[in-house]
């Protein structure tokens, strides 16, 4: 008997649209994991539309719905994964529920992308930053900041790959043994219309040595803005991880390869709904998920990562 796969999901639903567990869901799903989702807010849809309508889930009413699960004693998990939170009191009751949930499993794998803001910008309260400073970065396994975020949890500055390699190896420190910096400003060795990651993994070896697998993946830019594929992207690590647990490269390779696909669909759907010399609205730039249930299964390799 295949010993199933469970993963707690705490983060956003909108009604319309892909973004947070709308994002992380599915795909998980197709890729045959069990997924338990709470949701951090229920909105209408992502606040990149001129409208925006919900509720908001708090600490309090987080922890109730922990509660019920323990209760009846349903609270084994094999993964966690959060996204995009607010509110300290909120991220700080899902740190409580990571440590006991590791106590309860030791080898579960908390997954966590730190949200925070982009280029240079904060778009979540100051005061966040602290908490995952000093509370989730020490529980979490699996990290996916972009740059500005790992600059923020470090308070370094990276201006080169040695400077991104040199605090991505300060993150392991802090606690997790994977990082991957899902975007940098960093130059591509082909040119400036790619977008550089990189990724680190430490690694026992069978001998019980200690090893680090250190990588560069680079993927073509697009000229849009979309919503909840940070929240793909980190669902898809979690994903091929799983598949590849001691092989960062070959994981990337693979989530890279999803995230490409479901954008170059989503792109030409959306340029095809706005017409010629139109640029697409938020609604037509929903990411196709549905639509890409096979790539998501199983991607063409479109990317090759490089060792460094």
């Amino acid at each position: 008997l295949e010993m199933e796969c469970r993963v707690l999901s705490i983060q956003s639903h909108v009604v319309r649209g892909y973004v947070g567990n709308k994002s992380a869901t599915f795909p998980l799903q197709v890729l045959g994991f069990e997924v338990d989702s709470i949701n951090s807010v229920q909105f209408s849809n992502h606040t990149g539309y001129a409208h925006w309508k919900g509720q908001v889930l708090t600490a309090e009413e987080l922890n109730v719905l922990y509660e019920g699960i323990k209760l009846n004693n349903v609270n084994h998990y094999d993964y966690i994964l959060t996204g995009y939170t607010r509110d300290t009191s909120f991220l700080e009751t899902v740190v409580d529920i990571v440590q006991e949930l590791k106590r309860l499993n030791p080898k579960l794998v908390y997954v966590c992308d730190p949200v925070m803001g982009d280029q240079g910008s904060m778009y979540v309260p100051e005061n966040i930053l602290p908490v995952y400073k000093d509370k989730v970065v020490a529980v979490a396994d699996i990290l996916t900041p972009n740059q500005f975020e790992a600059e923020l949890l470090t308070g370094r500055t990276i201006s080169t790959e040695k400077d991104a390699l040199d605090v991505m190896e300060l993150l392991h420190q802090m606690g997790p043994d994977t990082v991957v910096l899902t975007s940098t400003d960093l130059t591509s060795p082909h040119g400036d219309q790619f977008l550089v990651a990189l990724g680190s993994q430490k690694m026992v070896r069978t001998d019980g040595s200690k090893s680090t697998q250190k990588i560069r993946i680079e993927m073509p830019k697009v000229d849009a803005v979309f919503v909840g594929t940070g929240d793909l992207f980190t669902a898809m690590l979690l994903a091929w991880s799983h598949h590849h647990p001691n092989d960062l490269k070959a994981a990337c390779e693979k989530t890279v390869s999803v995230l490409h696909h479901v954008i170059k669909r989503t792109i030409t759907y959306a340029n095809e709904m706005a017409g010629p010399g139109k640029r697409p609205n938020p609604a037509q730039l929903e990411l196709r998920m549905v639509q890409s249930k096979k790539d998501i299964e199983d991607p063409d390799i479109v990317v090759e990562a490089t060792i460094l």
